[in-house]
């Protein structure tokens, strides 16, 4: 199976996070899934960091790639159709990364690995 993950869901199980959930765990750990990091996760992380808000072991450029790469996970570019899907979505959730990931969700036919419940009131199924 395959799914798109969200940005705190990347962050959280490269940290070992016990805020992951025992089902996105066990989805994340099943070797025959794909899991999906979108450039707007990246995208995220780079703005988070540059403003200080998130502090990584070293520099984004590095940490993301290296740790998608230990972790098998794949790269989803953001797709013009991605994008202008955004304007479809009802005005639930205010941040643009998230809205992003729901659009690419809808365009993609993925679910999302997510603790944010704004997002499960989207047309989007959500493994939590």
């Amino acid at each position: 199976m395959k799914a798109l993950i969200d940005t705190h869901v990347f962050l959280w199980w490269n940290t070992d996070d016990p805020q992951l959930s025992g089902p996105a765990r066990e989805f994340m750990q099943e070797e025959t899934n794909d899991l999906y990091v979108s450039a707007a996760t990246a995208w995220e992380i780079a703005i988070k960091v540059s403003c200080g808000r998130l502090a990584l072991p070293f520099a984004p450029e590095q940490y993301v790639p290296e740790r998608m790469s230990l972790h098998r996970m794949l790269p989803l570019p953001v797709l013009l159709g991605h994008a202008l899907r955004v304007s479809g979505l009802p005005p639930i959730h205010q941040d643009p990364f998230d809205r992003l990931l729901v659009a690419q969700c809808q365009v993609e036919g993925l679910p999302l690995l997510t603790a944010d419940r704004l997002i499960a009131q989207y047309d989007v199924n959500v493994i939590w």
